[in-house]
């Protein structure tokens, strides 16, 4: 049977979503007309201008084929351009035109209102605590995910003998 209590996984997985959720629900109310995908490519551009786009295909977690189609409409609006590395021609760089950056400044207005929406009833303690517990958890996966991964054993079979590792 089940565990009925929600994993830590489960919950801030459910919490990212409806972030998401609000914040396109608070963005079509305000009058910005952008995709998920697009707002979330301006967005991690205004954290950083000139990412490669494989850089940011990555941050996207989508195929570069895709990132592509979407990095033409948003070139076709006049809100990135794309620039050839200078050292590396086969890669292009990618930056906010003038015309992204009141879009972008919109999108971190609507953003704060989400947050404070989503942080309700929290003191600012409570705040600060969760953000610094968020960002070493968001740490100690990023070094995790640099070691080699680990195979965790079943608890109920006998690991040499599960579907994967049978040998014929």
């Amino acid at each position: 049977m089940p565990d009925p209590q929600p994993t830590l996984g489960f919950v801030l997985n459910d919490v990212a979503r409806f972030l998401r959720r609000r914040f396109e629900q608070n963005a079509r109310a305000s009058g910005l007309e952008l995709t998920r995908a697009q707002w979330q490519a301006l967005a991690w551009l205004s954290r950083g201008e000139g990412l490669q786009q494989n850089q940011l295909a990555d941050q996207l977690e989508v195929e570069p084929i895709t990132l592509a189609r979407l990095l033409d409409r948003l070139q076709a609006q006049g809100l990135i351009e794309r620039r050839r590395h200078p050292t590396d021609r086969r890669a292009w760089q990618l930056f906010l035109t003038p015309a992204a950056h009141p879009i972008v400044a919109r999108m971190h207005e609507i953003g704060d209102r989400t947050r404070q929406e989503a942080l309700a009833g929290l003191g600012d303690e409570e705040r600060a605590v969760l953000l610094r517990s968020l960002s070493l958890m968001r740490k100690n996966l990023i070094a995790a995910c640099e070691r080699p991964p680990e195979a965790v054993p079943s608890e109920d079979r006998d690991p040499e003998n599960t579907p994967l590792r049978r040998r014929a």
